[in-house]
C-alpha cells in the first residue's frame, strides 16, 4: 500500500468517526429533546437544570479527560465515549424521573468531554508518524469539520421529522405508548436510535482506529499523570503566542455561538408569529448553519491557498463571521423581507466563516504541540470556547433586548480576527511550547511508528 493511500484511508476513517457514528446520534437528539422532556412532565426549570448538569459536567471534565485520552491512548477514550453516550441517550428516551434524565444529561456532558480531541488527535498522529511532522494536515481537518456539520445537519433534520411522521400513522402513536408501560413515546424514537448507532460507533472505534501500544499503566500512574498533563495544557497559551491566538480564537467562536444560539429562537418567533412555527424555522435555520459550517471547512484548504497562509486565512474567515453576526444586529430593529434576506445572509456568514477558520487553526494548533498533549491541547481550546459562551450568554441576560445584544456577540468574534493581524510564519515550536511527555504518555518511538503504519496497511 502506497504512503498516499495510507493517509486517505486515515482521513476516511476520521470522518466516518467523526461524522456519522459519533456527531449524527447527538444531533438526532437536538430537535425533540426539550419536547420529551415537557412531554415528560418536567417544568422549564428542571429543564434547565438537567441542561445546566450537562454544560457543568463537560465543563469539569474538559481537561483531565484530554489528559486521560494523551495517557490511555485515543481508542480507549473514545469507545468510553460511546458508551456513555449510547447509556445516556436510553436514559433520556426512556426515563420519567427528572433524576433519570438529568443523569442522562450528565453522561452526555461526560462523552463530550471525553470525545472532545482523541479522534482528532489520533489523525494527526497518524499522518505525522507516515509523513513526519510537516505533513499536510488542513485537508483532513477540514473534510473532518464538514463531516461533523453535516452529520448534526442531518441529524437535526430527521430528530426533527420522526416524531412527526411517526404520529401521521393511524393509531402508531398509541402503539408506541402502549409499548414498555407508556415508557416509548415519538419524541423517543430518535434518541433510541441514536443509541442504536452509538453501538456501531464503539465497534467501529475498537476494530478501525489502530494506534501503536502504550506501555501498561496502573490505575495509580495514570491518576498521577492526568493533574501533569492537564498544567500542561494549560501552560500552552502563556509559553506559546501563536498557541494563545487560537485559543483565544476559539473563545472569540464561542461567544458569537451562543449569541446565535440564545437569540434566534425569539427573533423566528417573532418573524412567524407563533413559538411553535417558530421552533419549526429554527430547526430549518439550525441545519442550515450547520451546512454552511461544512462548506466553509470544506473550502479552508482554498482559503488558506488564496489567502496565502493559516494566519491570513483565518483572519479574512473571521473576519467575516463577525460581520454576519454584526448584520444580524443591524436588521434585529427592522421587519420586511429586506432585512430579512440580510439577516439569513448574515447567518450564513456566520457559520461560513467560523467553519473556514476552523481547520487552519488546528493545523497551526498541532504544529505546536507533540503527540503526548495533543488531546490535551484540543480540550483546553475547547474549554476556552465554553467558558467564552457562558460569560457572554450571562452579559446578554444584562443588555437591552434588540441589537445591543448581537452587538455584543460580533464584537467578541471582531475581536478574535484582529488578534491575527499580525502575520508571518509560524516559528518552529520552543520546547517550552510543546509539553514533555510523561512517564505515562510517551511519544511515539520511530519503531512504533514503523509498526503502526503495518498494522494501518
Amino acid at each position: 500500500m502506497t504512503e498516499p493511500l495510507v493517509i486517505r484511508t486515515a482521513r476516511r476513517r476520521y470522518s466516518t468517526v467523526v461524522c456519522v457514528l459519533f456527531w449524527l446520534p447527538l444531533g438526532l437528539a437536538i430537535a425533540p429533546q426539550v419536547l420529551l422532556f415537557t412531554e415528560r412532565s418536567m417544568t422549564m426549570a428542571a429543564i434547565a437544570g438537567v441542561f445546566a448538569a450537562h454544560s457543568l459536567i463537560a465543563t469539569a471534565l474538559e481537561l483531565p479527560t484530554g489528559g486521560l485520552s494523551d495517557i490511555l491512548g485515543r481508542r480507549a477514550v473514545l469507545a468510553t465515549a460511546g458508551l456513555l453516550n449510547m447509556v445516556a441517550l436510553v436514559l433520556v428516551g426512556l426515563g420519567t424521573a427528572p433524576w433519570l434524565l438529568g443523569l442522562g444529561m450528565a453522561l452526555v456532558g461526560a462523552g463530550r468531554a471525553l470525545s472532545s480531541g482523541p479522534a482528532e488527535a489520533w489523525y494527526v498522529d497518524t499522518v505525522q508518524a507516515h509523513c513526519g511532522p510537516g505533513a499536510e494536515l488542513r485537508t483532513g481537518l477540514a473534510r473532518g469539520g464538514a463531516a461533523t456539520s453535516a452529520a448534526l445537519a442531518t441529524g437535526t433534520l430527521v430528530g426533527g421529522a420522526l416524531p412527526w411522521l411517526l404520529g401521521l400513522g393511524p393509531g402508531l402513536s398509541a402503539q408506541l405508548g402502549s409499548v414498555a408501560s407508556g415508557l416509548v413515546l415519538p419524541l423517543s424514537v430518535p434518541m433510541l436510535l441514536g443509541a442504536a448507532v452509538e453501538v456501531v460507533f464503539v465497534l467501529y472505534v475498537l476494530t478501525a482506529l489502530r494506534e501503536p501500544p502504550r506501555p501498561a499503566a496502573r490505575a495509580r500512574d495514570v491518576l498521577r499523570g492526568v493533574p501533569a498533563t492537564v498544567l500542561d495544557g494549560l501552560r500552552l497559551g502563556s509559553r506559546d503566542g501563536l498557541v494563545r491566538r487560537v485559543l483565544l480564537s476559539a473563545g472569540a467562536a464561542g461567544g458569537a455561538l451562543t449569541t446565535i444560539e440564545l437569540l434566534t429562537l425569539g427573533r423566528a418567533a417573532a418573524l412567524t408569529g407563533t413559538i411553535e412555527s417558530g421552533a419549526v424555522l429554527f430547526g430549518a435555520l439550525a441545519c442550515a448553519g450547520f451546512l454552511c459550517h461544512a462548506l466553509g471547512s470544506h473550502l479552508a484548504p482554498l482559503a488558506a491557498r488564496l489567502a496565502g497562509g493559516s494566519e491570513r486565512a483565518i483572519l479574512v474567515s473571521l473576519g467575516g463571521g463577525a460581520s454576519g453576526v454584526l448584520l444580524l444586529g443591524a436588521t434585529a430593529a427592522f421587519s420586511g423581507v429586506g432585512p430579512t434576506v440580510l439577516a439569513a445572509v448574515g447567518y450564513a456568514l456566520v457559520y461560513l466563516g467560523l467553519g473556514a477558520a476552523g481547520p487552519s487553526e488546528n493545523d497551526l494548533l498541532h504544529r505546536r504541540v507533540a503527540s503526548a498533549g495533543r488531546a490535551t491541547a484540543l480540550s483546553v481550546q475547547s474549554l476556552a470556547l465554553q467558558l467564552t459562551a457562558a460569560l457572554t450568554g450571562l452579559v446578554i441576560g444584562f443588555l437591552l433586548a434588540g441589537p445591543p445584544r448581537w452587538l455584543l456577540g460580533g464584537t467578541v468574534l471582531l475581536a478574535g480576527a484582529v488578534l491575527w493581524m499580525q502575520h508571518g510564519a509560524p516559528t518552529p515550536p520552543t520546547p517550552s511550547a510543546t509539553p514533555e511527555p510523561h512517564a505515562a504518555s510517551p511519544v511515539l518511538s520511530a519503531a512504533d511508528s514503523r509498526g503502526y503504519r503495518d498494522r494501518l496497511e
